[in-house]
C-alpha cells in the first residue's frame, strides 16, 4: 500500500496534548523535534529528562518530587525512577470534585447508572474510612471479586488512598481459579458482588463466593454488592448466610460520613496493584505493580499516546481481571469520564457498544481485536446506523489487529478516526508499542514505539534486526517495570522471567518485525502461553483440571493459529483401557468452563498415543506448537521421544472448525 490509511490534519496536530508537550521540551530545553521519531528518540537516550518532562506536563500530584529522576539506569532490572518522591494514587485519580460526570455505567441492557466526581469522590472517602476502620493498614491486600461496575472503582480508590494493594479477578472464574490468584496474596478485605448478567441472562456468583471464602483463611471481611436492575440482591438473607464474614456493602460504609480523604504519601515504589501472569508452569505469578509507576507510565500513554483530555469519554471493553481495567480506570488522572460497561459486547444485540458510544458521547473507543473481526464477520455497518461524530480514536488490543481489521474499520466504522493498535501486557501493565494522533496509520501496523520505551527486535543471538522477524525486546528500564513477584524475595523468579534469555534486556515473548514506516507487527506469542481473544491463558491451569480425570494419563495445552485469533487445543493421552468419547469431551469442557472460566475452554480435544518431553521429563509444548503450525522445531535434541512430534503433523481435525 503507497498511501496510509489515515492521516492526521495539520488542524489536528497542532490541538494534541503530543504538539503540546513538544513546545514543552522546545521552551524547556530548546529541542527542535521534528517528528514522532524525533521525539521517541529524544525520549529514550534522555531517560531523565523525559520522565520529568512527563511528570511536569500531566501535572503529577506529589507533596515531595525531589531528588534524581533515576538511580542506577544502566541496571535492568534495578533502576529506580524518583527514588526520592512520596505521591499517593488516588489523589491523582481524584483531583476533580464537581458535578461533571465521572462515571457512566451500564450491564447490557439491564442496568443503567452514573457518578459524578463529587459522589465518586464521596464513595471513594467512605470507603477509605471504612477500610481503615477494619483495620487495614499500608500494604495490607483488599481483592475484588469483581464485575466491571463503579464498585469496583470505588474499592480500588479506597484501597490506594490508605497504601493497601488491590488485586482483582472477573466474576467469570471458577473458585479454583480465584483461589490460585487470591490464596497467594492473602487479602484481608474481599469485594464480591451476587451475580452479574451476561448475554442476557443473571448468573449467581454466590455459590463461588461461598466456596473462595472459606478456602481464604486471610480474609477477615466479606464486603458483597449487587450490580441493580432486576438481580437478586446481595442484601439479602441469602447472601448473608452463604458467605461467611459477609456483610453488605451500604452496612460497610454506614458508619462513615464523607469527608477528605487522609491520603497516604508514600513511595514512589509503593505497591499498587498485584496482577497476574497466566501460569503457563504452575501457579499464576502475582507480578506486583508500583503506584508511581503504574500512574506516570498511564499518564504518559493516555495524554500523549492517546490525546486523553478533561471531559473525555473513555471506554475500553474490558473485565476486572484484564490489566486493560487497570489501565481504564487510570484515565480519571486525566479527568476523564469513565464509560464503563459489564457482559457481553453482543446483548441485546450487535449494536449495543456503538449504541452506548453515541449515548454516552464516547471520545475514546478501546476494544479487542477479535470484537473488531467478530463485527466485520457479521457484515455490520455502524458508519451507516450511528453517529459515531464523538470518537476521535479506536485503541485495539489483546491479539494482534489483522489488515483486514484495518480495512473494515475505516470503510465500515468511521473513515476520520486514529486506529491505534496497543501492545504490551499484565507484566508492565501498559504498552511497549501502540499509537499516536500526530503519525498517520499504515494498514496492518502498529504505529511504533511508545515514548520513552526502548523498544527493539532481536534475533535468537540477541542481535538488533532492523529487518526481518524476531522478539520484542526493551533494552533500557522505564516506570512500569515490576517491583516485583509477590514473595519472590530475591528477585530470582521475576529475572527469570524477563531477563534470563538477554542479559539486561527485557524479552517480552512477542514475535514482531519492523516495517519500512517505523512501525510493528506482531505475529504472535513467541512462548508457550495461550491467548484466545487476546486474554493470557496458562496450561498449567488448564492441566490440573484435565488431569483429575481419571481417564486422563497427561494432557498437553497448545494455541493454534485460526481465523485471526489464537483457539485452544487440547490433547489428552489416556489411560490403558480408555477412550476419547463425547461424553468425557463435554465432561472435560464443564469442568474446565467452571473451573477456570470460559476463556479456558479448548476448541477441540483430541486423543494422541504420546506426548513429547524433555530428558528432564517436562512436557514440550513448543514444540508441538510449531509442528501443529508447521514451523521447524527447534532443540529437537533436547527431546527425549523426538518420534511423538510426528503424532501432532497434518492432523485433520485441526484443520476443520
Amino acid at each position: 500500500m503507497n498511501s496510509p490509511l489515515w492521516r492526521p490534519s495539520a488542524e489536528k496536530i497542532a490541538s494534541t496534548n503530543l504538539t503540546a508537550f513538544t513546545r514543552l521540551l522546545k521552551d524547556r530545553m530548546g529541542l527542535a523535534l521534528e517528528d514522532y521519531r524525533a521525539l521517541h528518540r529524544f525520549s529514550v537516550e534522555n531517560m531523565e529528562a523525559f520522565w520529568a518532562a512527563v511528570w511536569e506536563f500531566c501535572g503529577v500530584v506529589a507533596p515531595y518530587r525531589g531528588g534524581p529522576v533515576l538511580l542506577h539506569g544502566t541496571r535492568m532490572p534495578g533502576a529506580r525512577f524518583f527514588p526520592e518522591a512520596h505521591l499517593n494514587f488516588a489523589e491523582n485519580l481524584l483531583r476533580r470534585r464537581d458535578d461533571g460526570a465521572a462515571i457512566i455505567f451500564r450491564a447490557e441492557d439491564k442496568v443503567a447508572r452514573s457518578l459524578t466526581w463529587r459522589e465518586l469522590y464521596a464513595a471513594a472517602a467512605r470507603m477509605a474510612a471504612a477500610l481503615r476502620r477494619a483495620g487495614v493498614k499500608p500494604g495490607d491486600r483488599c481483592a475484588g471479586f469483581m464485575p466491571n461496575a463503579p464498585e469496583a472503582v470505588i474499592a480500588m480508590l479506597g484501597t490506594a488512598a490508605i497504601g493497601a494493594v488491590w488485586t482483582s479477578c472477573s466474576p467469570d472464574f471458577g473458585a479454583q481459579g480465584v483461589l490460585d490468584r487470591f490464596g497467594q496474596v492473602e487479602p484481608k478485605i474481599l469485594f464480591a458482588c451476587d451475580g452479574y448478567y451476561y448475554n442476557g441472562k443473571w448468573i449467581s456468583t454466590l455459590e463461588r463466593m461461598a466456596a473462595v471464602a472459606e478456602k481464604l483463611p486471610s480474609v477477615e471481611r466479606v464486603v458483597l454488592f449487587s450490580i441493580g436492575g432486576a438481580a437478586p440482591a446481595a442484601t439479602g438473607p441469602t447472601a448473608a448466610t452463604a458467605v461467611r464474614d459477609a456483610v453488605r456493602w451500604e452496612d460497610f460504609l454506614a458508619p462513615d460520613a464523607p469527608g477528605d480523604i487522609g491520603f497516604e504519601h508514600l513511595p514512589f515504589a509503593h505497591p499498587l496493584y498485584i496482577l497476574y501472569s497466566s501460569g503457563t508452569t504452575g501457579a499464576p505469578k502475582c507480578i506486583v505493580h508500583s503506584a508511581g509507576g503504574t500512574l506516570l507510565k498511564h499518564l504518559e500513554e493516555q495524554r500523549l499516546q492517546c490525546d486523553i483530555k478533561r471531559d473525555d469519554r473513555v471506554f475500553y471493553f474490558t473485565t476486572c481481571g484484564w490489566m486493560m481495567w487497570n489501565w481504564l480506570v487510570s484515565a480519571l488522572a486525566s479527568e476523564a469520564t469513565l464509560v464503563l460497561y459489564d457482559g457481553s459486547p453482543f446483548a441485546p444485540n450487535a449494536n449495543v457498544l456503538f449504541d452506548f458510544a453515541d449515548d454516552a458521547g464516547i471520545t475514546f473507543f478501546g476494544t479487542s481485536a477479535k470484537y473488531i473481526d467478530a463485527l466485520a464477520n457479521q457484515k455490520l455497518e455502524p458508519k451507516n446506523t450511528h453517529d459515531l461524530s464523538t470518537i476521535r480514536a479506536i485503541a485495539s488490543t489483546g491479539s494482534p489487529l489483522a489488515p483486514e481489521s484495518f480495512d473494515y474499520v475505516y470503510r465500515s466504522i468511521k473513515e476520520d478516526v486514529c486506529l491505534a493498535s496497543i501492545a504490551g501486557g499484565t507484566d508492565i501493565v501498559g504498552c511497549f508499542v501502540g499509537g499516536n494522533p500526530n503519525s498517520p496509520v499504515w494498514r496492518g501496523e502498529i504505529q511504533g514505539p511508545m515514548l520513552g520505551m526502548s523498544v527493539d527486535v532481536f534475533s535468537d543471538a540477541g542481535e538488533s534486526l532492523p529487518d526481518g522477524k524476531g522478539e520484542l525486546v526493551c533494552t533500557r528500564p522505564f516506570p512500569s517495570m515490576p517491583a516485583g513477584f509477590w514473595k519472590d524475595h530475591d528477585g530470582a523468579r521475576y529475572r527469570a522471567a524477563y531477563f534470563e534469555r538477554f542479559p539486561d534486556v527485557w524479552c517480552h515473548g512477542d514475535f514482531v518485525a519492523w516495517t519500512e514506516h517505523g512501525g510493528i507487527v506482531i505475529y504472535g506469542r513467541s512462548d508457550a502461553t495461550l491467548n484466545p481473544g487476546g486474554v493470557r491463558i496458562g496450561t498449567a491451569e488448564i492441566y490440573r483440571q484435565v488431569e483429575a480425570f481419571e481417564e486422563v494419563e497427561e494432557a498437553l495445552c497448545i494455541g493454534q493459529q485460526w481465523q485471526r485469533d489464537t483457539r485452544i487445543i487440547l490433547f489428552v493421552r489416556m489411560r490403558p483401557g480408555a477412550t476419547l468419547g463425547q461424553d468425557l469431551i463435554g465432561r472435560i469442557r464443564k469442568r474446565v468452563r467452571e473451573s477456570c472460566s470460559p476463556r479456558h475452554v479448548p476448541a477441540k480435544v483430541i486423543a494422541v498415543a504420546d506426548i513429547p518431553r524433555t530428558k528432564s521429563g517436562k512436557i514440550t509444548e513448543l514444540a508441538v506448537r510449531d509442528v501443529v503450525e508447521g514451523r521447524p522445531v527447534k532443540n529437537k535434541e533436547a527431546l527425549a521421544n523426538p518420534e511423538a512430534l510426528d503424532l501432532f503433523a497434518g492432523l485433520a481435525e485441526l484443520q476443520q472448525p
